[in-house]
C-alpha cells in the first residue's frame, strides 16, 4: 500500500506530461507481468501439489466484509423460533388461514399504477384489485376485514409512476413500507414466459437478521401454502446489501440432468422504509424499525436484513 502511494506521490511531481504518462505505461506493464507471474506460480504449484490445488482465494466484497451485527440469526435459534411462533403472522405459519390479498392504489392512479397492480394480481394467488375512490386506509382496513382479506397491498406514485409500496397484514399487523424502483413489466422483458394460474413456489434468499426474518415472513404470508408444483413457477425475494429484488420464473427441463430458467416477470426492486406493529396508522403506529439516513447510511458495509 505504502508503494502505491510512493508511486501516486511520484507520478504526480512529475511535470512534463509525455515523460510523465510514459513512465505511467511502463508501471502498467510492469504490473501487469507480475500478475501473470503469480497466475503462473499458483498453477505449477497445483500441477506438483499431491494432495490437490490450495484453496482458491476468495476476492474482497461489500458483502464478506460487511459491518459486524449482533442481530444475525444463527440456523438454529431456539429464542428466534420461539418469537416466531407467537408473533403477528404465527396463524399463517401454522397452516391455519388462507391468503385472501386487496390491492388497491393511491387516489386517481395513473396508467404505469394500474398496470402495475394487474400484474400483481397475477402474480399474487387469490388477490383482488378495488379501486380507491378517495377513501382514507383508516376506513377501507376494517372493510377489508369485513370481506375476510388478509392482508392490504397498496401502491403509491408519483410523477405518474409507481414509487411505493405499503404491505398491511390484516387483522393486527405488521406493516411494511417499502421505497419501489427498477420496474419491468412482463411485456418488456426479453423473450419472457407466459404466465398461468398456478400457484407459486416463494424462494426468501439472504434474509439473515431478525429484522430481515420479519421481512421475509412479511412477504411469504402474500402467498399460498401449498405451491403447485406441476406448474414449475417460483417467485423470488433476494436480498442483496438491503435491496430485495423480485423475479418470477418458470423451470424448464431440459433433459435429466439439465434444466433451465424462463422469467415470466414482473420485475422490480424494493427498499425498507419502515415496519411497524399493527396495521397501518402513520400518525399514532407503534414503529419497530424506521430508516434514518443520517443516522444509519454512515457505511457502505453496513446492512440491517
Amino acid at each position: 500500500m505504502a508503494d502505491k502511494q510512493a508511486n501516486r506521490v511520484e507520478f504526480s511531481e512529475i511535470k512534463n506530461k509525455l515523460r510523465r504518462s510514459s513512465l505511467y505505461q511502463k508501471d502498467k506493464l510492469r504490473k501487469a507481468k507480475e500478475k501473470k507471474e503469480r497466475k503462473r506460480k499458483r498453477k505449477r504449484e497445483e500441477s506438483q501439489d499431491p494432495n490437490g490445488a490450495p484453496p482458491k482465494q476468495v476476492p474482497r466484497t461489500i458483502d464478506n466484509t460487511r459491518v459486524a451485527d449482533d442481530t444475525i440469526v444463527e440456523a438454529e435459534d431456539h429464542e428466534v423460533r420461539n418469537d416466531e411462533e407467537s408473533d403477528q403472522l404465527a396463524t399463517y405459519f401454522r397452516c391455519e388461514m388462507v391468503p385472501k390479498v386487496l390491492i388497491t392504489s393511491s387516489d386517481r392512479s395513473k396508467l404505469k399504477t394500474v398496470q402495475f397492480m394487474e400484474e400483481l394480481q397475477r402474480v399474487i394467488p387469490n388477490s383482488e384489485i378495488r379501486v380507491r375512490k378517495g377513501l382514507d386506509l383508516k376506513k377501507i382496513i376494517p372493510q377489508a376485514k369485513e370481506k375476510g382479506f388478509t392482508a392490504l397491498i397498496v401502491v403509491n406514485e408519483d410523477r405518474k409512476v409507481p414509487n411505493g409500496v405499503v404491505i398491511s397484514h390484516l387483522p393486527d399487523g405488521p406493516t411494511a413500507h417499502f421505497k419501489l424502483s427498477s420496474i419491468k413489466l412482463g411485456k418488456e422483458i426479453r423473450n419472457h414466459g407466459r404466465m398461468t394460474s398456478h400457484r407459486p413456489e416463494v424462494i426468501l434468499n439472504n434474509f439473515s437478521t431478525r429484522l430481515g426474518h420479519s421481512v421475509a415472513r412479511l412477504l411469504a404470508a402474500l402467498f399460498p401454502h401449498d405451491p403447485q408444483f406441476q406448474g414449475r413457477q417460483c417467485v423470488t425475494f433476494h436480498n442483496q446489501r438491503d435491496f430485495i429484488f423480485f423475479r418470477r420464473h418458470r423451470y424448464i427441463f431440459k433433459n435429466q440432468k439439465k434444466a433451465g430458467l424462463q422469467e415470466l416477470g414482473p420485475r422490480f426492486t424494493l427498499k425498507l422504509r419502515s415496519l411497524q406493529r399493527g396495521t397501518f396508522d402513520s400518525k399514532f403506529g407503534e414503529y419497530e424499525w424506521i430508516h434514518k439516513r443520517k443516522e444509519m447510511d454512515t457505511s457502505r458495509k453496513k446492512f440491517f436484513l
